[in-house]
Formats: C-alpha cells, structure tokens, sequence
C-alpha cells in the first residue's frame, strides 16, 4: 500500500504549489510541540507552514525554526489558547491545505469547545492529535472534509469512553480501529507496535519503527509529517497518511541505527526525515 516513491516536483513550481500547512497548539510550558510539528511538516515538503500559538509563547516557538511563520492568539491566564481564537483560526484557515490541531494545546473547557468548533467548521484536511482528541470534534462534522486521528492507546480510549487496556491485542486493536474510523468517517492511525491506518474500509500495518520511538514529542513530528504531505496533495488522502507513518517509523529507524534506542528522541526523528525520504525514493530502504 505505500508508495515506492514521491512524485518529482515540477521544475517551474514555486512554493505555494506545495500547500501552506497552518498549525494550531502550543501552551506555556509546551511551545515545543507545536514547533516539532511545524518544522516536520516543512520537511514533509509543504510549502509553507504557519503555526498558530497562544500569544505568551510566540517567540519560543518562532525562535526555534525560521523557516515557519507564527500567528499569535488570544490566551487564557494560564498560557493556552482562549476561545476567542476560533474567529482568528477559521480565518487564517481559509488559505491552508491541511491544518494540523493539538501538539502542546493542553487542556481547558474554552480549548474543548475550541477544537470541536474549528474541526466541524475546517474547510481543509484536518490532522488532530494529543490534546484536540477529544469526543466533541466527532459531533455534527462536516463529512465533506477529511479528518485524521493520530491517537496512541489512551487517548484512543478516552476518544471511544472505554476502559478496558488492549494495546497487546492486535486483532481487538484491529477490530475496534475499523469500527471507530467507519462510525466516525475518519482515518485512524492508533499509533503503537505496528500502527494501524484504516479509514474503517481498508486497514494497513506499518511496519517501520522501533521501541526507541516510545518518546515525548514523537506524535507531535507524526502529525506534522502527516499535514505536511497532505498539504501537496501527491496521492489520495488513505494513501499519504500511509506513507506519513511509514516515514515516520523509518527516520526513527535511522535515529535508532545512529544513536542506539535508548536515545532516541523527537528532535533526532526530525533530523532523520530526510535520510528517510530519500531511502524511500532511492529504493535503498
């Protein structure tokens, strides 16, 4: 199912023929995530990436890439996203061909409602991971466009209200991420031991990653990949979130050969993303 190439790039093409990616999350005390996130959708390939933060950490997070811009928002007392964002998110969202929710958003009744009202009012592809994964950006969606969940076991769990741990279970994880992803019309990754990909039809088994990848931010430089390679529109939707986690597991393969597994980190599964690419496209993997 995953592709053994990239497309080439036109010669004459210039950089708004490879999408803008916006980017939403980031909170005092968690700036890094959205960053990870931003700069992994750049080196997915988009052509531009704006990432909207909470005003208070907008020069954390535009001082760690130059290469993105950065949107600043209105923020609570405590560093997060307020609601009266959404008018500013849905705006700058206009001009975007994927949007990425949830790295470092934290949590908040205002940042709830936030990511259940952006997400059924998005125009564009939407990727939510971490803290967007919540019930209510299930609720009266618009089935026109794409939603992608990138959740690990618990925040499966918390998405389907059920308690009951399986993640050792692979027919049960196969089972419960096709029903989820066809009730919900989605495409799930339910990242862990061989993520699952299934838009609730098809179902993939990634076979790329290692137990080194068991760290913070790791989801965080998944969800950019994934928004930054729907942004180019190479491939149908299935097929790029596919490719996104088969990437993603072999720059932390090539993190792993190069630095061991017990020091792999989010950063060094950012900086093997290239490597990643250009094995996949050399047929070297």
């Amino acid at each position: 199912m995953v592709p053994l190439s990239i497309p080439s790039r036109c010669r004459t093409a210039d950089k708004r023929s490879f999408g803008t990616v916006l980017g939403i999350g980031g909170s005092r005390g968690m700036a890094g995530a959205a960053a990870m996130a931003g700069k992994s959708a750049l080196l997915a390939g988009a052509g531009l990436v704006q990432i909207a933060v909470p005003d208070p950490v907008l020069e954390t997070v535009a001082g760690y890439y130059p290469e993105y811009t950065t949107i600043p928002c209105p923020a609570d007392c405590s560093g997060r996203f307020s609601l009266q964002s959404l008018p500013v998110l849905l705006e700058r969202c206009r001009n975007a061909a994927a949007v990425f929710i949830g790295p470092g958003l934290g949590y908040s009744d205002d940042l709830t409602q936030l990511a259940g009202q952006f997400v059924r009012q998005a125009p564009c592809p939407v990727v939510a991971d971490a803290d967007a994964l919540q019930p209510d950006i299930l609720a009266e969606r618009n089935d026109n466009v794409t939603l992608v969940l990138t959740p690990h076991h618990g925040e499966f769990a918390r998405l389907t209200n059920t308690t009951v741990p399986f993640e050792d279970d692979m027919e049960q994880r196969k089972a419960s991420a096709l029903a989820f992803a066809g009730r919900y019309r989605t495409v799930l990754v339910l990242k862990g031991h061989r993520s699952i990909i299934t838009d609730g039809s098809r179902l993939e088994l990634n076979s790329t990653g290692n137990p080194g990848m068991a760290t913070g931010g790791s989801g965080d430089v998944l969800t950019g990949l994934i928004a930054g390679l729907l942004a180019q529109r190479l491939m149908p939707v299935f097929e790029t979130v596919c490719l996104a986690v088969h990437l993603h597991g072999s720059a932390g393969d090539l993190a792993a050969e190069h630095l061991g597994e017990l020091s792999v980190t989010a950063t060094s599964i950012l900086a093997h993303i290239p490597a990643a690419i250009a094995a996949l496209n050399s047929g070297s993997e």
